[in-house]
């Protein structure tokens, strides 16, 4: 029994790793899309303070264009989380336990929060896009009403996200989980999406997503450098297991002969 009890604990918790290790690398790919986008198609309409009706132009003239940046940053990020999510709460559940249920949890509510606001996002430019020749008012309307919501959902600031990266890093560093770098890297990352509650902090939303890029790739090698070692007693050596059950069975002879004797 000793002999296969640390070969099956390995097992079942690498099996995981290499899913969710591509799981982070394309989470780094959607932001590194994300900001990419940010900086050049859609500059002119995350940029400065854009009014209503100007924004409602810009949907309707690139509407194919926002469809796919919020299709990639929120609806394909979302899904991308949930196996790390779930990934990074198994390996770290054995050193912090308490840290890695509440941050497992976090994890999945921000998940299903950016989803959400993807989805609507995604449907709501196409409404806009529609309502912009019909009637700009009612189309400045949606606009103003959809922005509201998807910022509230997932873009307004960074808690939830900045909770479970805190958490996380937090956790991986108790028990060095994770390389140092790696978890000093999350906690800076998580405290600067915490603070983006703030309003006046808002801007750091940017460094945020900037942060976890390298955190997402990082992880992402981590876990696809953990190997998975088969279960059973294949892993020791059988000639140990062979030695102990004859000495096992020797002493249990002797004990008995002895009772005989007396």
């Amino acid at each position: 029994m000793r002999s296969t009890t640390p070969a099956t604990r390995p097992a079942q918790r690498c099996a995981w790793a290499r899913p969710c290790g591509w799981a982070a690398l394309l989470l780094a790919g959607t932001f590194v899309f994300g900001i990419a986008m940010l900086a050049t198609a859609l500059g002119e309409y995350t940029t400065g303070e854009p009014t209503a009706a100007e924004s409602v132009a810009f949907v309707a003239d690139n509407q194919a264009v926002l469809h796919a940046w919020y299709v990639v940053t929120l609806i394909v990020f979302g899904l991308a989380l949930v196996p790390l999510a779930l990934g990074l709460h198994q390996r770290l559940r054995g050193d912090a336990p308490v840290l890695a249920q509440v941050a497992g949890a976090l994890g999945l509510v921000w998940a299903g929060l950016v989803i959400a606001a993807g989805m609507i996002a995604s449907i709501g430019v196409g409404t806009v896009a529609d309502l912009a020749a019909a009637d700009p008012a009612q189309a400045r309307s949606v606009w103003s009403t959809l922005d509201s919501v998807q910022d509230g959902l997932g873009g307004g600031n960074e808690v939830v996200g900045g909770a479970w990266v805190l958490l996380v890093s937090l956790a991986a560093w108790r028990r060095a989980s994770f390389p140092r770098p790696v978890g000093a890297l999350g906690i800076a990352a998580g405290l600067a999406g915490l603070a983006t509650v703030v309003p006046p902090l808002e801007a750091l939303g940017l460094a945020f997503g900037v942060g976890l890029i390298p955190w997402f790739v990082a992880v992402g090698i981590v876990l696809l450098r953990a190997r998975t070692r088969p279960a059973g007693p294949s892993t020791a050596d059988p000639r140990i297991d062979l030695g102990r059950s004859l000495g096992a069975g020797t002493a249990t002879g002797r004990r008995r002969a002895g009772a005989a004797t007396g």
